[in-house]
């Protein structure tokens, strides 16, 4: 990669609409040309191996294996490689599968493109360095030795999904209007590290916040 040269991208992604979303967004830039693309492990492997790209944007979930298998080995055979893990899932379990796999950036699949086109900017600049939205406080999670701090009612909301109860329940059960429950969902979500109710409720099992048989 020089100045003057567009930085070279492979796409791994089982889905083709998302793969030729990348490559129309990459192209548009200018900066960046896409080399190759691949829907599999088996193929990621042999496409990055073919053209040797300085960035190769990587799905979690692939059809004959994981993607942060993949990213360990990619980061194994070249310390040089800009590896951006792309994903669906927005769980603290999948920010640092990827961190701990030696991916340089980690970027939800529901982000703006442009957040896409910035990961890929700082792992063809520096491959080692780890970039994710919300890192420092995915951090926290992961160091805090007693979890999150919730409040009074968010440990009652959070009894509440774990005992099944959906946002309406949730609502009459805490007479409290829907879009209340709904924004202390999304705290208990943030706090977490979760992207829905199953990650949310794992998490809090995980750090005793509540029991297998429901409350806390």
């Amino acid at each position: 990669m020089t100045p003057d040269k567009p930085t070279t991208v492979v796409l791994i992604d089982d889905h083709e609409l998302i793969r030729q979303g990348l490559r129309r967004a990459f192209d548009r830039s200018g900066e960046f040309t896409v080399v190759g693309e691949a829907s599999t492990v088996a193929q990621g492997e042999q496409t990055v191996a073919h053209f040797k790209p300085d960035v190769t944007i990587v799905d979690i979930r692939l059809p004959d294996g994981s993607g942060l298998d993949l990213v360990k080995t990619f980061r194994a055979a070249r310390k040089d490689l800009g590896i951006v893990v792309l994903s669906m899932y927005a769980g603290d379990e999948y920010l640092f599968g990827a961190l701990d796999n030696g991916a340089s950036a980690f970027v939800a699949k529901d982000a703006p493109v442009d957040d896409v086109l910035a990961a890929a900017r700082h792992a063809a600049a520096t491959p080692s360095s780890f970039s994710a939205p919300n890192l420092a406080e995915a951090m926290k999670r992961r160091l805090s030795p007693t979890g999150p701090q919730l409040s009074p009612r968010e440990r009652e909301v959070l009894n509440l999904l774990a005992d099944g109860l959906g946002v309406a329940e949730i609502s009459k059960k805490l007479f409290i209007s829907q879009s209340t429950t709904k924004t202390h969902v999304g705290k208990l979500y943030e706090k977490l590290g979760a992207g829905n109710r199953a990650q949310a409720l794992m998490t809090a099992l995980r750090l005793g916040l509540i029991t297998s048989e429901g409350r806390g």
